[in-house]
């Protein structure tokens, strides 16, 4: 018989208890993540009872509107579906860009700070304004991103132009989008 931690049965009990579905691996299913926080402080805890975490989660059940906050990476990831897995790592990865830039790092499209799923997550979010070297089309601007991304070398004028983009377009719908966010 296998052994269930205290704090993930105070998650399914969480989960159940605001979900429609009576059994847990139905009522994952009914859940989506609304927002993220960071909490610099870690003062805050999970809904499972672990405290100090750095990254507050909102979820919202899609079938009766119930949200459960705060809660943890950890346990989301306990929720075993590949979809919200990748939507906890972009999340984070957009903090981290953000602290990268803020901290004055040079940043470069390399993947310490980028991947092709962030940079796709960036275009939906309306993170590309479109620049004045792709006649400002934001998808233009996200392909040519893209395109540089998975080429080994670049040019000097394909650097600066991928640059001018993180600095005209992607740090600044950062620090708008996570002004807020960050505590």
């Amino acid at each position: 018989m296998s052994r269930i931690s205290s704090n993930f049965r105070n998650l399914q009990d969480a989960v159940i208890r605001h979900s429609e579905a009576d059994e847990w691996y139905s009522a994952v299913n009914e859940w989506i993540i609304n927002d993220v926080e960071e909490d610099e402080t870690l003062t805050e805890s999970c809904v499972c009872g672990k405290e100090k975490l750095h990254y507050l989660f909102t979820i919202r059940n899609i079938l009766n509107g119930n949200i459960l906050y705060p809660i943890g990476s950890s346990c989301i990831r306990r929720f075993e579906r590949d979809d919200l897995d990748e939507e906890v790592d972009l999340k984070v990865q957009l903090f981290e860009l953000l602290h990268a830039i803020e901290q004055n790092e040079f940043i470069v499209l390399s993947s310490d700070f980028f991947s092709r799923k962030l940079l796709k997550y960036l275009y939906d979010l309306g993170a590309f304004i479109g620049s004045e070297y792709n006649n400002y089309d934001p998808f233009r601007d996200y392909q040519f991103m893209l395109d540089m991304f998975n080429k080994r070398m670049r040019t000097q004028r394909q650097e600066k132009k991928a640059t001018a983009i993180i600095m005209s377009s992607i740090r600044p719908f950062l620090r708008r989008m996570l002004r807020d966010k960050i505590r």
